[in-house]
């Protein structure tokens, strides 16, 4: 079985704006900030021998597209916090859409396109208890920049989501042998990660079953791809009831896939995403 061992940490960035106004007379007084509500989601981590994946967030800050961008995103003043703290987050604890509330700040109306995520730390515990401690190579110091594209626009009256995911697969890269437990020797850690703009984003969910016994059961483990042509987008894996979902998907077709050891693979083609919308593609697998 070909193995996609994507996982998602997101940082479930809701912008919540909320625009005051008052009349008076025939004129309207308008307060020019909004909020943004800051949560975290993940896709399950494919390691079966792993039971922790966990990072330190201290800081997470987003900057308005049109301030003084000849200085730099590096100019502290261009840029709004979020959220300041200091969150231990075990990434496994978040799947098929369960969202972590992080934070919640006011920020002025206008359009952002760059997030700055400050993470101090990881770790990973393996089911035996043997943890290894990770050291970020850049986020400590300056975050580790996602830019946002569209920009996440902020309205007077409306609200839009941000999804940041870490591709956690790509991001704690294990080394030895990653065949057995026993034979991880330590992970590099190195957070990538990618942004969706929720508001103009949709989700996939669905469940996946097979004739156990001719009886229709769910099939836990399944792992779910998502594929833009020869652009691999994300993969999820079901629970144990056989249910999935993907969050923060562009409008657009995509093709999905489905594989399992001891099935054959099962592919959907030109699957439409709309906009803010759910769709549903459920998955019948044949034992091979």
């Amino acid at each position: 079985m070909k193995t996609y061992s994507y996982v998602l940490f997101a940082l479930f960035s809701g912008i919540l704006l909320f625009i005051g106004c008052s009349e008076y007379g025939n004129e309207l007084q308008y307060v020019k900030h909004g909020k943004i509500s800051v949560k975290l989601t993940d896709a399950p981590f494919p390691y079966d021998f792993i039971d922790e994946a966990n990072v330190t967030i201290y800081k997470i800050e987003t900057r308005a597209k049109n301030m003084d961008e000849s200085q730099g995103d590096q100019n502290d003043s261009n840029f709004e916090v979020l959220y300041e703290g200091e969150q231990k987050v075990n990434l496994l604890t978040l799947t098929n859409g369960v969202t972590m509330a992080m934070g919640e700040a006011e920020v002025p109306v206008g359009s952002y396109d760059l997030v700055r995520v400050y993470i101090k730390e990881g770790s990973v515990v393996l089911k035996d208890g043997t943890t290894f401690d990770l050291k970020v190579p850049s986020g400590e110091q300056t975050g580790i920049k996602v830019f946002v594209n569209p920009a996440i626009e902020v309205f007077s009256s409306l609200s839009s989501d941000l999804l940041l995911d870490i591709d956690v697969s790509k991001s704690f890269v294990a080394q030895g042998n990653i065949e057995s437990m026993s034979g991880i020797k330590g992970f590099n850690f190195n957070p990538v990660i990618r942004a969706s703009n929720m508001s103009i984003a949709g989700s996939l969910a669905g469940r996946v079953t097979a004739l156990v016994e001719d009886v229709e059961t769910g099939l836990e483990g399944v792992q779910i791809s998502v594929w833009d042509g020869e652009e691999h987008i994300t993969s999820t894996s079901t629970d144990e009831s056989g249910n999935y979902m993907v969050l923060g998907l562009d409008e657009g077709t995509y093709t999905i896939l489905a594989e399992a050891m001891k099935y054959a693979p099962n592919t959907k083609e030109d699957v439409v995403i709309l906009a803010a919308n759910k769709t549903t593609l459920d998955f019948e697998m044949i034992a091979e």
